[in-house]
C-alpha cells in the first residue's frame, strides 16, 4: 500500500517545482521558477505579485505571454503619430541621414500613447496574453489598444509590424479608482 503512494508523492513534488505561468501571483521569484528564469515582479503596485520574464523581445516569451514594453520616467509633451516625428535627443535633429549632425540612431520613439519617449526609458516584461478582462486575475485588466493608450504598455512586435487592434492584448494591473 505504501509503495503506491511513492509515485504520487514524487509527481506532486515534481509538479510543484515547475513554477508558475506568466501572470500568476507570487511572493518570491522562486514561486515563479526555481531555476531563476522567471521573476516575481518587484513592483509593489503589482497586486499579489506577477510572474514574468524581464528583458524580453518579440519572439522570446512563452506561449501564454507577449513581450510588452513600458516607458519609465518623465517624457516630453511632444505628440507624435510616428517615430519619424520624434527628434534625435542627442543632436536635437530630425531623423535625416543627409544631415551631417545625424548619427544614424534615434534616441526617441513614438509610443502608442502618441508621445515621443526616450528609448533608454524602456523596460520590457513578458505579460500574460488575454482576450477580455475575464482572462485576467482579480485586480487586473486586459489591455487592448485603447487601454494601452490610457494606462500604458505596448507589445513589442516583429520589425515592420505596427501596434494596432490586432496586436496582442495583455493582463496588467488595473488602475485604482479613488
Amino acid at each position: 500500500m505504501g509503495y503506491r503512494l511513492v509515485p504520487l508523492l514524487l509527481l506532486a513534488i515534481v509538479a510543484g517545482g515547475c513554477g508558475k505561468e506568466i501572470g500568476d501571483s507570487c511572493t518570491l521569484s522562486t514561486d515563479c521558477d526555481p531555476n531563476g528564469t522567471r521573476i516575481c515582479d518587484p513592483d509593489p503596485s503589482s497586486k499579489d505579485g506577477y510572474c514574468t520574464i524581464q528583458g524580453c523581445d518579440y519572439s522570446t516569451c512563452p506561449g501564454e505571454a507577449a513581450c510588452i514594453r513600458f516607458f519609465s520616467g518623465s517624457f516630453s509633451s511632444r505628440t507624435c503619430a510616428s517615430t519619424d516625428e520624434c527628434v534625435n535627443g542627442r543632436h536635437n535633429v530630425p531623423e535625416d541621414p543627409a544631415n551631417p549632425n545625424y548619427d544614424g540612431t534615434l534616441d526617441e520613439l513614438c509610443s502608442v500613447g502618441g508621445y515621443c519617449v526616450s528609448r533608454s526609458s524602456e523596460v520590457r516584461f513578458c505579460m500574460r496574453k488575454c482576450g477580455s478582462d475575464d482572462d485576467c486575475r482579480d485586480g487586473y485588466e486586459c489591455r487592448g489598444l485603447q487601454k494601452m493608450k490610457d494606462h500604458g504598455g505596448e507589445p513589442v512586435l516583429a520589425p515592420g509590424l505596427l501596434v494596432d487592434d490586432k496586436a496582442p492584448k495583455f493582463c496588467a494591473m488595473a488602475p485604482v479608482t479613488p
